[in-house]
């Protein structure tokens, strides 16, 4: 084979594999600003109040939690599930929504609420150990006279 000939094909073959490259990184970064939406979901009571939450169970799922959502129905949130209780610190860098953390007990009990404004850093914490993490729009608790101490229903907070 002529050497000339050569050329041109490893030419092809390296612009596609940059271009695959480009590609495949241009995708990931696509999905990684898409709101999650298909999570599995139970149902929370709040007193006469339903709640229709989204689980966020394993490390990548909490990470996104409700990142780049730029609107979520007032009867739904978030629920973040966790290995082992520890205190939580949450932030909201991508996350376009006020919300409200409800840092929660293993029994249901709110332990303490934080308002949360969209794309900050700042850190909000649970004031002790906890498992779970509820958010949801911004005044949806108070609008419906919920504060610390207030004890949610549902499975996660069924005893064992």
């Amino acid at each position: 084979m002529n050497p000339r000939s050569m050329r041109p094909r490893l030419t092809l073959t390296s612009a596609f594999l940059t271009l695959a490259t480009v590609l495949a990184f241009s995708a990931s970064a696509l999905a990684q600003e898409a709101p999650q939406t298909n999570l599995q979901r139970v149902k929370l009571a709040a007193g006469m109040h339903l709640i229709d939450a989204q689980v966020a169970l394993s490390p990548e799922q909490r990470q996104i939690g409700l990142m780049f959502r730029r609107d979520m129905p007032q009867h739904e949130g978030m629920l973040f599930v966790f290995e082992q209780a520890s205190t939580q610190c949450f932030w909201m860098k991508n996350t376009l929504l006020p919300l409200t953390a409800a840092f929660v007990a293993d029994d249901g009990t709110i332990v303490n609420l934080a308002d949360m404004k969209p794309q900050t850093t700042d850190s909000h914490c649970s004031t002790q150990p906890v498992r779970y993490v509820l958010e949801m729009n911004q005044g949806w608790f108070a609008k419906k006279s919920i504060k610390a101490g207030f004890k949610l229903g549902g499975k996660p907070f069924e005893m064992k």
